[in-house]
């Protein structure tokens, strides 16, 4: 079952959803609060029935596994949107979809579950990762508040993966995350034997001086 709900930012970054990268989940999360949804007196609209399957939404079959269901069993038909396999995808901005790669399944393995009422509004916002190729994780499966997602709708992209991203808001320009874990000299030209040279002494007259690293 669900595992609890995403009410603030903090909770979103605890919870690991979409995170590390190559993961799309935080970015999936973000178009879907900015661009897919609207506020109506605290409901939400789709600006796009998902029924008709845009931006890859399609029927979200609430199977039995290990006797659970990932989320609560509901007469209403349930959506999902993240596959980045699927029909119509490719209209989701480049954004969520350019650290795709067909040889990584991590790149492609969380997803938003979205419950639509009888007057298609949406009542009820999930997010999850798969365990595998087949089945969800209900330990990592959230439903994710309309407070928050109003949070989110309201920010710019580059403050919210920087407030949620448990390794910062990376630039183009700065080198991936494995490659800072493994030495914050090395580049991608630098051979891994090159002995950086020694870096010259601070100006005695000047305190402020410091290594930066």
């Amino acid at each position: 079952m669900v595992k609890g709900t995403l009410n603030e930012l903090s909770q979103l970054k605890q919870s690991g959803f979409g995170q590390p990268e190559p993961r799309h989940g935080l970015n999936l999360l973000y178009w879907f609060a900015r661009e897919y949804i609207l506020f109506d007196f605290g409901e939400i609209k789709p600006k796009f029935n998902p029924v008709f399957g845009e931006f890859g939404f399609h029927k979200f079959n609430n199977r039995i596994e290990d006797e659970d269901h990932i989320v609560p069993i509901q007469n209403l038909p349930y959506y999902e949107v993240g596959n980045l396999n699927y029909s119509n995808a490719d209209k989701l901005p480049n954004y969520v979809r350019q650290k795709y790669s067909h040889y990584n399944p991590d790149s492609n393995k969380d997803r938003i579950i979205v419950h639509q009422d009888g007057n298609g509004k949406l009542n009820r916002v999930y997010v999850t990762e798969h365990s595998d190729q087949r089945h969800f994780d209900s330990s990592k499966t959230y439903r994710v508040s309309n407070g928050l997602l109003l949070i989110i709708k309201n920010m710019s992209r580059e403050d919210f993966l920087s407030k949620v991203s448990n390794t910062g808001n990376r630039t183009n320009n700065q080198q991936p995350f494995y490659y800072q874990q493994h030495s914050v000299y090395q580049s991608y030209s630098t051979p891994v034997n090159h002995t950086p040279s020694p870096r010259p002494p601070p100006p005695a007259e000047d305190s402020s001086w410091c290594t930066i690293l």
